[in-house]
């Protein structure tokens, strides 16, 4: 829906309203804040509902719109919108107090967990030693069960040695003074709901397949459960460390339909969720190799997530449109090649409809551009961003204030010109009284360099020093004819103080890496990439270097860029895989067992666990056939399709032609082949019951 029709007064009025009554807790924005003159901040969405409600005499409510239409609304209006900065709370818990580093917790309104996504948990005893939860295989990783798991996990002999009064009369939680305290520790869910009708439990197996069951909902509700754990079973100084964060808004609103107890967060490591991620970062290049179906693209991009919002999603679909420009994917393949990854000509239609070639950048490249200039910009002060800022709004004025191909300038020599465009990169200028050359594409950042100098030019010869070149260009003069059109305006001054850049990470995704001819698409880039000569020392001449606006230009790729690439080991081309770039990759192999866990999205158990039966069981057979190993093997993402096929449809449309592809050429692949489907669990349709099929299709 659209805003709400509303002026800037009510804008206003909203906030002064708020000032006085404050923002009840379910409006507190967990994205953008509205910043005032006088440095206060206020959630957006609610002040456009106070503003309308104060107006109209409406409800306040925030329902009928978006956090995004409010952001982009009061910055039509005016008012300075930012995003809010991405905040991670500790808190802890010992057998005598509850402290966060978040002011609004409260153990008097333990509620306020429906808003918050745990980060990372685990038990620190009184001597430093840390505990972590024990995960199995295929068990869904950091919810908000897994405190109360680790405290299981911790103390559970003396849970078990429990009387069954004990048991029952365990608290487990109390929301605030005023509610009851939900107590119970069960052998069994029948058990658990006779006590409690809700599907607001935890499971934790132990033994010979026994259980403890007991009530769990939000991050916080077992907050008495460990403490009392803490307690009756712990030593001094014993505690439990729970890191978690705000929901975005996209997960506020699936948590509205989806059960929350299937949240599901990977461990945080060294300050991300993902311990690949400080894989990553500390090799800068990585690349995963394994059997196929092992999640390996989709782990990626889990990792670039992880990593770009610094342990605060591992979902790469949460991510801003401004953080999505910080990964960059790229599939190789046999024809992709060095202009495709790097640079080269590409055709171009000239403007008299004649054809020409040009060059441009390619994907690998623009992508370093933008991780270079992030580089750059966060090492310079704030007296410089300023300057740039202010430099780059006069150029954004003047140019939006000529008529394209109307307006004339004269040069020193008093050759008149026309500016025709203007990109991120150029200046397009048309000289009418040039019989050799009429049209020019200048370098924009040469005269943005030379008003961001502050020094003045007062001829040719200036502008030939400033740059350091013995010659002038031809373009010089155009370009100097430019600066003092510029510098003759006045610009009006901006009143907006520029931020420091803050430095990012830039992760680059090559999927099928040992597909393409990998000399043919790095060149010399093999030098530029090596993680030990980042930055300029590793600075290269790229192949048409000579054909840039500035030959002397040289390529590098900054600190701040990591690449991750992907590779099965069954395919024909790895053992062609330049050893250049074997030297230059830390290798990480994801066997077909290692990624269980992406079945849970099957969101049915039982189907989860024939899919591992199945799978782990054709596996071990694939591993008995002489000339196969584990690099053969079936990964889970296969068993993904289980979402739309049945197991039958799994084995005849992808499996079966794959494992065929395998072991074509051996003895017997016949023999082989029903030893597969056997262990996989098909039966091939009798004959009567395929004829009866293809007349029902008939």
């Amino acid at each position: 829906m659209a805003i709400p029709n509303l002026k800037k007064q009510d804008i206003i009025n909203a906030l002064n309203f708020i000032d006085e009554n404050g923002v009840p807790e379910h409006n507190m924005s967990t994205k953008y804040v509205l910043v005032s003159e006088s440095g206060k901040k206020y959630p957006p969405k609610y002040v456009v509902a106070v503003a309308y409600h104060l107006a109209n005499g409406a409800d306040i409510s925030t329902e009928s719109f978006n956090s995004v239409d409010a952001k982009n609304y009061l910055e039509s209006q005016g008012f300075t919108i930012e995003m809010k900065q991405q905040e991670k709370f500790e808190l802890s818990i010992t057998a005598d107090r509850v402290e966060s580093t978040d002011e609004r917790f409260t153990m008097d309104n333990l509620s306020l967990g429906d808003n918050y996504k745990p980060l990372d948990v685990y038990f620190k005893r009184a001597n430093g030693d840390i505990i972590k939860r024990a995960y199995s295989k295929g068990e869904r990783r950091n919810s908000n069960q897994t405190m109360p798991r680790i405290a299981c996990q911790v103390f559970e002999k003396q849970l078990v040695a429990l009387s069954v009064e004990d048991k029952e009369g365990f608290p487990v939680c109390k929301y605030n003074p005023d509610s009851e305290v939900i107590r119970g520790i069960f052998a069994s869910i029948d058990e658990f709901k006779k006590y409690r009708n809700t599907i607001e439990y935890l499971i934790y197996g132990y033994g010979n397949g026994r259980q403890f069951v007991i009530y769990c909902w939000n991050i916080f509700s077992t907050i008495l459960f460990v403490q009392e754990c803490l307690k009756r079973f712990g030593e001094p100084g014993d505690q439990f460390i729970l890191t978690y964060r705000e929901k975005d808004e996209k997960e506020t609103v699936a948590t509205e339909t989806e059960d929350s107890v299937k949240e599901e967060l990977v461990q945080q490591f060294n300050g991300y969720r993902n311990p690949f991620s400080a894989m990553l970062i500390e090799s800068k290049n990585l690349i995963f190799r394994g059997a196929p179906g092992t999640g390996k693209s989709y782990l990626a991009k889990e990792i670039a997530a992880d990593i770009i919002s610094n342990g605060y999603f591992d979902d790469y679909t949460l991510l801003t449109d401004e953080q999505k420009k910080q990964v960059e994917f790229v599939q190789f393949h046999p024809s992709y090649d060095y202009s495709d990854f790097v640079e080269g000509l590409r055709p171009k239609l000239n403007d008299d409809g004649t054809m020409g070639f040009e060059l441009q950048d390619g994907i690998f490249k623009k992508f370093v551009a933008r991780a270079r200039k992030n580089y750059e910009d966060s090492q310079k002060s704030k007296e410089i961003v300023e300057k740039e800022v202010s430099v780059q709004e006069s150029l954004t004025e003047f140019f939006s204030g000529v008529e394209f191909g109307v307006d004339t300038f004269k040069t020193i020599n008093g050759n008149e010109f026309t500016i025709t465009g203007v990109d991120d990169g150029h200046i397009n200028i048309s000289i009418p009284g040039n019989a050799t050359v009429n049209r020019l594409s200048l370098n924009l950042d040469e005269v943005r360099k030379m008003l961001e100098s502050g020094q003045k030019f007062e001829k040719i010869k200036d502008i030939t020093t400033f740059f350091g070149k013995t010659f002038a260009t031809q373009g010089y003069s155009y370009d100097f004819a430019i600066y003092k059109a510029i510098r003759s305006k006045k610009i009006t001054a901006s009143k907006a103080k520029a931020k420091q850049e803050e430095l990012k990470k830039y992760i680059f995704i090559i999927d099928e890496i040992n597909r393409g001819e990998i000399s043919k698409i790095f060149g010399e880039l093999f030098f530029a990439i090596d993680p030990g000569y980042r930055g300029k020392s590793g600075e290269i001449a790229t192949q048409y270097s000579n054909l840039h606006s500035d030959p002397d230009e040289k390529f590098y790729i900054p600190e701040n860029v990591y690449i991750i690439g992907t590779m099965n080991d069954i395919d024909r081309s790895v053992d062609s895989f330049d050893f250049a770039m074997r030297r230059r990759f830390r290798f990480v192999e994801l066997r077909a067992d290692e990624r269980l866990e992406m079945l849970a999205s099957l969101e049915n158990e039982e189907l989860e666990a024939e899919a591992i039966r199945r799978m782990t069981a054709l596996n071990k057979e694939i591993t008995a056939v002489e000339d196969l190993n584990e690099n053969y093997q079936i990964g889970a993402s296969y068993f993904l399709k289980l979402k739309t096929l049945d197991f039958d449809q799994l084995w005849t449309d992808y499996l079966q032609p794959l494992l065929q592809e395998y072991i074509q050429g051996m003895y017997d692949e016949k023999s082989l082949m029903n030893r597969f489907a056997r262990a996989y669990g098909y039966q091939e349709p009798a004959r009567g019951d395929s004829d009866e099929a293809t007349q029902d299709q008939g």
